[in-house]
């Protein structure tokens, strides 16, 4: 049988993906890589097989990829990182004869609307052309969880600061993406250099997503859009980083010009279903 590894398996989307696949893979058929023993612990329970390696030890990672047909790369979660991460990780997939890799992408990453993101998404598709791998590419779009994780803050101050403007997101959750991962890998066909553009299938303002947001938590909340200096400026007070405030406006402008709407509905269409919408992740977060 087909065997498949996911990389990053202790990573929100990473677990995740590991967990879709079980639901139509025998366990004994399903690796996943880990940094350390005690990372993969709760995959190991699952019954998959636990492999250790890391983006930054290429020697690590030959070895983990050994016997692999299908290989999920889930993106580095180390902005500035990933090219030279993503490059070793390609590196050692073709010594060891992947079959085919996925890579979690970035939603049209070749349009650079998101400069600082696309760029290492954009170099690592690069890499993964100039390998002679078969591969194909999971653009994934947002996260809900990004734009959920900034309520509580909301909620407590009454505002909702952003650089997104009026521009619209079509934003999935994490599980959503997962879903599709792994019915790409699991496909019965793959045709190696097909780019799948996966968003959700609403589409919205953050003024839409603050007004449900404020319906639901029963207070009131103002979307502020801000000129992207001013918004990153804000989020270094806050107490970002630098490289992570700067990250966050450019995403925001990004998004305010296109960059996160996609109305392909490929996504839905992948995983059989509707995406779930972002009031339904917006009350799970309230009541988590």
């Amino acid at each position: 049988m087909t065997t498949y590894l996911v990389t990053g398996a202790n990573g929100q989307l990473g677990h995740l993906a590991v967990e879709a696949l079980l639901k139509t893979v025998p366990a004994a058929n399903v690796a996943a890589l880990v940094r350390s023993a005690e990372k993969g612990a709760e995959l190991k329970a699952l019954g998959v097989d636990v492999r250790i390696g890391d983006y930054d030890k290429p020697e690590t990672l030959e070895a983990a990829f050994k016997g692999i047909d299908r290989l999920l790369l889930v993106s580095s979660s180390q902005v500035g990182k990933r090219k030279v991460q993503h490059g070793n990780a390609i590196a050692a997939a073709k010594r060891a004869g992947v079959g085919l890799v996925a890579y979690t992408s970035l939603l049209h990453a070749d349009a650079k609307l998101l400069k600082i993101l696309s760029d290492e998404h954009n170099a690592t598709e690069a890499a993964l052309a100039g390998s002679g791998i078969p591969y194909v590419l999971l653009r994934n779009g947002w996260y809900t969880e990004n734009l959920v994780q900034s309520l509580p803050h909301a909620i407590e101050s009454g505002v909702y600061a952003s650089a997104a403007g009026d521009g619209r997101f079509a934003t999935a959750t994490r599980a959503d993406y997962a879903a599709a991962a792994a019915a790409v890998l699991t496909g019965a066909e793959i045709k190696p250099g097909t780019i799948y553009e996966l968003a959700g299938d609403e589409a919205f303002t953050l003024t839409d997503f603050v007004a449900e947001a404020a319906r639901q938590a029963e207070k009131p909340i103002t979307y502020t859009s801000l000129p992207e200096a001013d918004y990153r400026a804000a989020l270094v007070a806050a107490g970002l980083p630098a490289p992570v405030a700067d990250m966050l406006a450019d995403s925001d402008t990004g998004a305010a010009n296109g960059g996160l709407f996609d109305d392909s509905h490929t996504l839905s269409k992948l995983i059989g279903r509707p995406t779930t919408p972002y009031a339904e992740t917006i009350a799970a977060a309230l009541k988590a």
